[in-house]
């Protein structure tokens, strides 16, 4: 069965027939086609087996800017040779040198003694041997009469050219790649079928305002182009999906700031002002800056008292003030109950948090949480541990336990782990508890809180089967785009 040809083709492939190797430039000049038309027909007759392509990379050397003042005045040593011809008894002082050639004494000295056009006794230098031009010299020469460079191969004297490359700013090295575009088999008997004269006014021409002229075939059976359309990030649709799933069981989201006060990341929260989590090495705090308004009085009062009762220290309103990026959104869901004062409520956050962490497969010093809070009259840990299994079964986990743990503002505490397939174990994932008495009632909060909250990052490597949390945001693209929208 012969193939249908498009003209653009015919013409590539009557021209290799004639001119055997060319680049797609080459054949652009010869066929007098754009070379956007090149490119499109070569593809379309390497998908046919009728045309081939090679690709090779060579390095191409080009003149450096102290090569092409060399050019003028010659490489230090020839500078240096020319300097002595031109003194009685071709020697001088090597200070004398010295001060003519500057900077470039030292390169000049080794080069003319590697080349034995000098020697030196003791502080004189006299010229001796003969001076003829060196490979170094012939290189450079060819260089200026080539501007858009020449290929590395073709220099004979390789030495030369490494000596060259030593010295800086002499020559340039850049890597060029070259195509060849070859007719196979196929394709050579293929190109005998072509027709002297080739049609050209078929490709599209426009008859009148109504009538539009088509005299080409279609092939219906070639590939269609790969279209990538405009998508959201992966993990970004995990953050919707948890979204979508905690507003499904019936919570509110609430949205806080990056920046927070220490008073509400830490104090409300009965972490002591001297806890090592405060320190420069766990937190980015606001160089300079202080909240000014950080909570109601009676707010400020309580968790002072509370703290010097509990921790035995006394209380500084001042540290309280400092401005950090938050290290979790506790922060907000904590506040939001202690301002609103809810008999009832089922609330969560999504954002990013900040800690101040050695970067690694599973640590980022910035990621996003999701921490969610369920305040009631008669709530208990078996709700929480109902909720969150819940909750895992909606992403699609199944396998579930809860560890008891410790965490500093919630008694009791526990850790859910999940199994992980792939690395075939369990892992932790949220932490989870309910409020200590000491964050809640000077607060004014009277029913028990379940409080939980976790890494969204770690959710989207279970998901997606990574074992490096840094790979959601390496960018890669053949990634984003072989992640499923819809797994």
């Amino acid at each position: 069965m012969s193939q249908v040809l498009h003209p653009i083709e015919q013409k590539i492939l009557k021209t290799l027939a004639e001119k055997k190797n060319l680049t797609p430039e080459e054949l652009a000049d010869i066929t007098k086609l754009s070379l956007d038309q090149i490119r499109r027909g070569i593809e379309w007759l390497k998908f046919k087996n009728l045309a081939s392509v090679t690709e090779s990379e060579k390095t191409v050397v080009t003149l450096g800017k102290r090569g092409s003042e060399a050019l003028e005045k010659g490489l230090p040593e020839r500078q240096l040779v020319n300097h002595l011809k031109s003194l009685d008894g071709y020697s001088c002082e090597l200070d004398s040198a010295k001060n003519y050639l500057k900077n470039e004494f030292g390169p000049a000295i080794a080069n003319a003694k590697k080349n034995g056009w000098v020697e030196i006794h003791e502080t004189r230098i006299m010229l001796k041997g003969y001076h003829d031009i060196t490979s170094e010299e012939k290189i450079i020469k060819i260089l200026s009469k080539t501007p858009t460079g020449v290929s590395a191969d073709e220099f004979d004297d390789k030495d030369a050219l490494e000596s060259l490359k030593k010295r800086p700013e002499f020559v340039a090295l850049s890597s060029k790649k070259s195509v060849l575009v070859a007719l196979t088999e196929q394709g050579l008997e293929t190109s005998k079928t072509v027709p002297a004269e080739i049609d050209f006014t078929s490709i599209s021409e426009t008859v009148s305002d109504s009538e539009v002229k088509v005299a080409r075939a279609i092939d219906v059976q070639a590939s269609a182009p790969t279209v990538f359309a405009a998508r959201s990030h992966p993990l970004r649709d995990v953050i919707d999906e948890v979204r979508e799933i905690f507003v499904g069981l019936g919570f509110s989201e609430i949205i806080g700031d990056n920046i927070q006060s220490s008073f509400w990341n830490f104090d409300a929260l009965f972490t002591p002002q001297d806890h090592p989590a405060r320190e420069m090495q766990d937190t980015f705090y606001l160089k300079d800056l202080t909240a000014g308004t950080i909570a109601k009085p009676d707010q400020i009062k309580k968790i002072s008292q509370e703290h010097k009762r509990g921790w035995n220290y006394e209380w500084q309103n001042q540290e309280a003030k400092r401005l950090v990026l938050r290290t979790h959104t506790t922060c907000v869901t904590i506040r939001a109950l202690a301002d609103q004062k809810y008999d009832e409520a089922r609330l969560f956050s999504i954002g990013k948090v900040f800690r101040n962490e050695k970067l690694s497969y599973k640590h980022l010093a910035e990621f996003h949480q999701v921490e969610g809070v369920v305040t009631g009259k008669n709530v208990t840990l078996r709700n929480l541990m109902g909720l969150q299994t819940e909750f895992y079964h909606k992403m699609g986990i199944k396998k579930i336990k809860f560890w008891p743990t410790f965490f500093p503002y919630t008694e009791p505490s526990l850790q859910s782990m999940i199994y992980n397939e792939k690395l075939g174990k369990w892992v932790e994932l949220f932490g989870m508890g309910m409020f200590r008495p000491e964050v809640t009632k000077p607060l004014g909060i009277k029913n028990p809180v379940l409080a939980w909250g976790g890494g969204i990052e770690r959710i989207a490597m279970l998901k997606f089967g990574l074992t490096d949390v840094r790979d959601l945001y390496e960018n890669k693209f053949g990634w984003l785009r072989s992640v499923p929208k819809c797994p």
